[in-house]
């Protein structure tokens, strides 16, 4: 198979549409901007017990980390009450688009629900295909964005359709992220049926990196189904950092931990 087709395959794959602009533009200023710490002290005035301070060693425990694609978007309020309810924390790979049009609080709720955000670029193209530059503000103005919004500077990403190369690592690696791919593909984009994407799911092995997207409505319906099965096998649930329980490299590439007992 050429480049070319190669990456034709991988755009297919992804399945999900979204509204972009040709030209990148720097990320817009949220209406109101609060100061990192004034967010910080928020969420536990609400509720000083959540999200709790834990150490989670999974090179010891079967452990894995469920990512969200795309959002946030109209169906994330509802994934993040189902997973407040189990008190599951999981990593949401956001785009800078759907960051700027929340005017709803989902990316701050996420983080004040102890869940850990990444960058999915700003737009969604396939980064290999895009111009030095484009690709810079691709994962600099999402930064940005985030940073503006939530006081948090992330420290992962996610290429779009997964696909990467030199220079895709070269400007993560600038940025501060590495990146993060998966082990587990529920294809949810493809296969809109909730009880299909959970069995998917509940196949994964542990140190498994599972791949969602909580913009389709069958994926959020999923993941009671996802955790019922994981938990009856003895999962964990953790966020990709404490997955792997160390500092990621700038420019890696990951896609799943090793199981317990492999180190």
């Amino acid at each position: 198979m050429t480049a070319c087709a190669a990456l034709a395959a991988a755009t297919a794959a992804c399945g999900t549409t979204h509204t972009i602009s040709t030209t990148p533009v720097a990320a817009p200023r949220p209406s109101t901007v609060i100061a990192p710490g004034v967010l910080a002290r928020g969420p536990a005035a609400v509720q000083p017990d959540w999200p709790a301070h834990r150490v989670v060693d999974c090179r010891r425990r079967k452990c894995v980390a469920l990512t969200f694609d795309d959002g946030p978007g109209e169906y994330t309020g509802r994934l993040l009450d189902l997973l407040r309810e189990r008190r599951v924390r999981a990593t949401f790979f956001v785009v800078g688009q759907m960051v700027a049009a929340d005017h709803t609080g989902l990316t701050r709720r996420i983080v004040e629900d102890g869940h850990e955000l990444g960058n999915h670029s700003w737009s969604h193209p396939p980064l290999t295909a895009l111009s030095d530059e484009r690709l810079r503000r691709e994962l600099a103005d999402t930064e940005e964005i985030v940073q503006r919004t939530t006081g948090v500077r992330m420290g992962l990403m996610r290429p779009p359709y997964g696909a990467t190369n030199a220079r895709v690592a070269e400007q993560a690696r600038h940025e501060g992220l590495a990146q993060i791919l998966w082990s587990v593909d529920t294809l949810d984009w493809r296969d809109r049926n909730a009880g299909i994407v959970a069995r998917r799911a509940g196949h994964a092995a542990p140190g498994a990196i599972v791949l969602l997207h909580d913009i389709h409505p069958t994926s959020v319906a999923a993941v009671p189904r996802v955790l019922d099965t994981l938990t009856r096998k003895g999962y964990h649930f953790v966020t990709v950092s404490e997955l792997y329980g160390r500092a990621l490299l700038p420019g890696r590439r990951y896609e799943s931990a090793e199981p317990p007992g492999a180190r």
